[in-house]
């Protein structure tokens, strides 16, 4: 299943406030959610305002996705990239 990324201007904000290491590993691992069958550390989050969670190193990607099947391509929307502490979920 591919699908289409999308990340929302809140979402590149915050990514721009990263240090730039950190953000190239953050970008290469959204990249990566792309053409995978399988997500890595992809967790699908309960009770929460997004539905996924991607982890790169000490950031938490957190994104909505849609998966019909009957689509090829489906979509993949940033919402947030946080660093991860008390207040992350």
């Amino acid at each position: 299943m591919r699908y289409r990324i999308e990340i929302t201007r809140k979402a590149l904000k915050q990514a721009m406030k990263i240090q730039e290491r950190d953000r190239v590993r953050i970008f290469a691992g959204i990249r990566n959610l792309e053409d995978s069958e399988t997500w890595g550390d992809v967790r699908k989050l309960v009770n929460h305002e997004y539905d996924y969670r991607l982890r790169v190193g000490n950031y938490r990607v957190l994104f909505n996705a849609t998966a019909d099947l009957t689509v090829e391509v489906n979509d993949i929307s940033v919402e947030e990239i946080k660093k991860r502490d008390d207040r992350t979920y």
